[in-house]
């Protein structure tokens, strides 16, 4: 039985997975595209389901996201994500184009489906050509299941630097019924994202129309996996997926169903948790750090200023090295290009102010210090100019991050 922690009309589930809601299996396997580890999984659902899509804002799409596109121009329905890890199938040509097609149409012909019900992902080095005969061969042995072992499977199977696996569930109540929401993910480096090396798979049992799930996934990513940042960089391949079964049995979400909240806010900590997940997994990371910006003149530029904040490497390295500079702070806002006024800012770390008004506040530098050594730090701001709020999260810049990248294809 699923253990459950009641927060709001929504509730988490703490051992829920991306199978969790009605309709889903998954499985992973090794094909041998890794040393040792899964490389090669897939997501199944038992019906063609309601999907909707983002993708890297980089102008080197990888041939995965434009086989993808292709599938969801069709009908805007998914039955199955083929996943592999360790070859981006990134800037390789024509051939990479090829390839990616080929793993559309070999999971699709090994589980029966459409060839535009099959969207495609693939995450690893960059400029390297996908081991089709290892990928062939690896799809052939794909098993999808519902039990939390194929979930972690799956899990495992798309991991590249990350150091652990990263799940979210939630479930709600829509006309009566349990509706549940989960997803699995992955990220560590290169995540600045509009969005960066990161894979996010999400899965619910939800009847709603592919439409109307988009607009919300898009509305969603903008306060959740576009609001995280580890090191600046973006990548060629990162994308969330969301596939819809209908299952749960409610009556068709739209923005004026009576339990329209419900849903979209089980679906918004479903993202929001993920992309937690991946700030704090951050290559060589030992910390997440979470701003809140608020006082400013739109939610933008709230967000626009928080993310600066966690994106500055100088704010990144005093958070590793338990200094309370909040200097570094002041001049992350001092460069953006929203509206501040220098005279009257506010900032504290934890519960100590630093700032108030633009004026150096008193504090003990031993506290900071420990509070500075807690595994989340967070961040807080108040621009007094308007009522825009925003939150970003991040984390700290340590020595580790320059070794994994510095033998990354080693």
């Amino acid at each position: 039985m699923t253990a459950t922690k009641q927060t709001a009309q929504v509730t988490v589930v703490a051992d829920g997975t991306v199978v969790t809601p009605k309709g889903f299996q998954a499985a992973g396997v090794h094909a041998g595209l890794r040393y040792s580890k899964n490389d090669l999984g897939v997501i199944l659902c038992d019906v063609p389901a309601s999907a909707a899509a983002v993708y890297t804002q980089s102008h080197f799409q990888a041939a995965p996201l434009k086989v993808t596109q292709a599938s969801l121009a069709v009908e805007q329905k998914l039955q199955a994500v083929i996943v592999n890890s360790a070859c981006a199938n990134a800037c390789t040509g024509e051939q990479g184009l090829r390839d990616a097609y080929e793993m559309r149409e070999l999971c699709a012909k090994q589980f029966g489906l459409a060839l535009h019900h099959v969207a495609v992902a693939s995450t690893g080095v960059i400029g390297e050509y996908l081991p089709m005969e290892k990928i062939r061969a690896g799809i052939e042995k794909l098993v999808p299941g519902a039990t939390m072992a194929d979930a972690e499977a799956f899990q495992t199977a798309i991991l590249t630097t990350d150091t652990v696996m990263k799940r979210a569930c939630y479930q709600t109540t829509v006309d009566g019924k349990t509706v549940t929401v989960g997803g699995a993910a992955k990220g560590s480096g290169m995540i600045h994202p509009n969005m960066a090396t990161m894979l996010a798979f999400i899965t619910t049992d939800a009847n709603i129309s592919s439409a109307v799930l988009h607009d919300a996934l898009r509305s969603i990513t903008d306060v959740s996996f576009n609001q995280i940042t580890v090191d600046g960089d973006t990548s060629t391949n990162d994308m969330v997926v969301v596939m819809a079964s209908g299952l749960a049995g409610n009556d068709e979400l739209t923005p004026d169903h009576p339990d329209w909240e419900n849903f979209y806010e089980a679906l918004r900590k479903t993202c929001e948790d993920l992309a937690k997940q991946i700030a704090r997994d951050g290559e060589g990371a030992t910390k997440l750090i979470e701003v809140r910006v608020r006082g400013a003149k739109t939610d933008e530029e709230a967000k626009k200023i928080a993310k600066q904040i966690v994106g500055s490497n100088l704010v990144k390295t005093a958070v590793y090295g338990a200094d309370a500079n909040w200097g570094r702070i002041i001049g992350a806002i001092g460069y953006s290009d929203a509206e501040v006024n220098p005279d009257n800012v506010d900032v504290a770390i934890g519960p100590m102010v630093m700032l108030k008004g633009s004026e150096p506040q008193p504090f003990s530098e031993e506290e900071a210090a420990a509070y500075l050594q807690q595994e989340t730090v967070v961040i807080e701001v108040d621009l007094h100019i308007g009522d825009g709020v925003g939150v970003a999260w991040g984390c700290d810049l340590t020595y580790d991050y320059v070794k994994i990248n510095a033998s990354y294809r080693t």
